[in-house]
């Protein structure tokens, strides 16, 4: 049990007792309203769905063989996982009504060996009649759905071109609670124009709703995208954490989320050959090794006595 927050592995041994759980990311070959026009051309401009997409997913093997595909790869070492079908790239909410949506979460709750999904998606994009059908899922299978919210700031969702507002995150997290669905959100630290404390007001504003998670990083500027382009250009400024700067924020975070709710993660980990800046080379564990020792020299309380 992690001393100082709770983790995405003991948040999982929650809602799964018992239970190891792997997550099995999924790509049903879903778009976004802000790339097809539906409310905007060219999608986030930091977003390339290649830097966070593991080689096993593709849309045209379908949600069956990618899942089978993912517990191939896993159940070498472990063959007594079970698996989250992650559905992940892009808005999987989005484009298909919602007995279609239904129909494609049901192959995976049907897969063996899947103990439940988590849907990713924008806030703006959760009509309530597919949330009473993911209700309706979630007596039989848990259901997490994860909202990439990302910033509380109205004028940085437009700098990035979300096209969407915090309030509709909100208005999201509140009707999803309502019907027992548990809630994660997605937030990134660095964004063009902001700092750690913009990052901490968006944090505390999260931690205000009803939700079991936050999903944090740092803000990668990658290949294949508008930002870096922006970026070069000098059109946007971003100034990209410091390794150290990092560190110190995400210790104000751990200080600033209640324990009840779970930080699945701090690190983002795009492919090295894509990411431009910044570069620290990294892994997830070893990031989180040097978050645990600066928690300790911070004098930070834990949660447990030791």
């Amino acid at each position: 049990m992690n001393l100082y927050y709770k983790d995405f592995s003991e948040y999982m041994r929650e809602v799964f007792p018992g239970m190891k759980v792997q997550k099995l990311s999924i790509d049903a070959g879903f778009t976004c309203p802000n790339r097809d026009g539906s409310i905007g051309r060219g999608g986030c401009i930091y977003c390339n769905n290649a830097s966070f997409t593991p080689g096993y997913c593709s849309p045209c093997d379908g949600v069956e063989t990618q899942i089978k595909k993912g517990k191939e790869f896993f159940s070498r070492k472990y063959p007594e996982m079970k698996y989250l079908a992650y559905f992940q790239s892009y808005t999987n909410t989005f484009g298909r009504k919602a007995n279609e949506l239904i129909d494609i979460y049901r192959k995976a709750f049907e897969s063996e060996d899947v103990v439940g999904v988590i849907i990713g998606t924008r806030p703006d994009c959760l009509p309530d009649d597919l949330l009473d059908n993911l209700a309706d899922l979630n007596r039989i299978k848990p259901v997490i759905v994860e909202i990439g919210a990302e910033t509380s700031s109205v004028e940085t969702l437009r700098i990035i071109n979300r096209n969407h507002s915090w309030t509709q995150v909100e208005d999201a997290v509140e009707r999803l609670h309502k019907r027992g669905i548990r809630v994660g959100l997605h937030l990134i630290a660095g964004l063009p124009g902001e700092d750690g404390d913009d990052v901490l007001a968006t944090v505390g504003k999260a931690c205000s709703l009803p939700i079991e998670s936050i999903k944090m990083h740092q803000l990668q500027i990658v290949k294949g995208t508008p930002l870096l382009e922006k970026w070069k250009s000098g059109e946007i400024k971003v100034k990209p954490f410091t390794l150290e700067d990092y560190l110190d924020l995400c210790v104000k975070i751990v200080k600033a989320v209640p324990h009840h709710i779970c930080i699945e993660r701090f690190l983002a980990s795009s492919p090295p050959d894509m990411v431009v800046a910044p570069k620290w080379g990294l892994k997830n564990y070893q990031f989180t090794n040097l978050l645990m020792k600066r928690l300790v020299q911070e004098d930070c309380k834990p949660r447990l006595k030791i």
